[in-house]
């Protein structure tokens, strides 16, 4: 039974009964985020870059089915966007894709407060990693331009591992870390990221703030669900 964690004016009220010590959040020493929609403020970019690169080549989607792919890796979105298009004409989507967001990715500010929380939980000798839907070439692009490599122990992208929700990402970061998955929890703001979490048993957060509505993410079933970075912090910070 997840927790849906929503904020008031002064509190935090907290709906359902408590959870088992299993998925308490203070004893959690690996916290693993996913990167878009849920550090950084970068769907509304990847809607645009996807929008002019699929009508590039004469094909058209919605912003709602490119939100639902953010997650997975590029290919396998644009594959699901566009079924239609020839494997060339998909490549060519691919790099246009890249080539708009690359020139636009200054756009991408972290969610406020998203680097105080970070920068607490560091503090706190919390262990952070991401696994991510995005290729090695663009995290590092981003880490780069955010100035937030110091924070993370270990970065997983979909060009390393298996695309979302396969959960081979969490299971290296794991290993690499020398942690249990009862010692980690995941945030995320799409339904791959959340099962990606629920295939390992692995304590969820899912963010509505991202790419998917707050009902979607619910029936994932995460162990908690918040509205806002700001309520995140809260959470993960106490």
């Amino acid at each position: 039974m997840s927790q849906t964690i929503t904020r008031t004016k002064t509190t935090i009220a907290v709906e359902s009964s408590q959870l088992s010590n299993p998925h308490h959040l203070a004893d959690k020493t690996l916290i693993i985020f996913d990167w878009d929609g849920t550090l950084m403020d970068s769907i509304g970019l990847i809607v645009e870059s996807m929008h002019i690169a699929g009508e590039a080549h004469g094909f058209t989607t919605t912003d709602k089915a490119v939100k639902n792919i953010i997650g997975l890796s590029l290919m396998n979105g644009i594959e699901l966007l566009y079924p239609q298009a020839s494997a060339e004409q998909k490549l060519f989507i691919q790099q246009n894709y890249a080539d708009y967001y690359i020139a636009n990715s200054h756009r991408t500010p972290f969610f406020a407060p998203i680097e105080n929380m970070l920068q607490t939980l560091q503090q706190q000798n919390r262990q952070l990693a991401v696994a991510t839907g995005k290729k090695r070439k663009g995290l590092d692009r981003v880490l780069d331009a955010s100035d937030s490599h110091h924070y993370f122990v270990m970065t997983r992208c979909a060009d390393e591992a298996g695309s979302k929700p396969d959960p081979q990402m969490l299971t290296d970061i794991l290993q690499y870390t020398e942690q249990q998955i009862s010692d980690a929890v995941f945030i995320g703001d799409s339904i791959y990221d959340i099962q990606m979490a629920n295939r390992l048993g692995m304590t969820s957060i899912a963010v509505n703030y991202g790419t998917a509505s707050s009902d979607e993410l619910a029936a994932q079933q995460p162990t908690y669900q918040v509205d806002t970075p700001q309520v995140l912090a809260e959470l993960l910070c106490a």
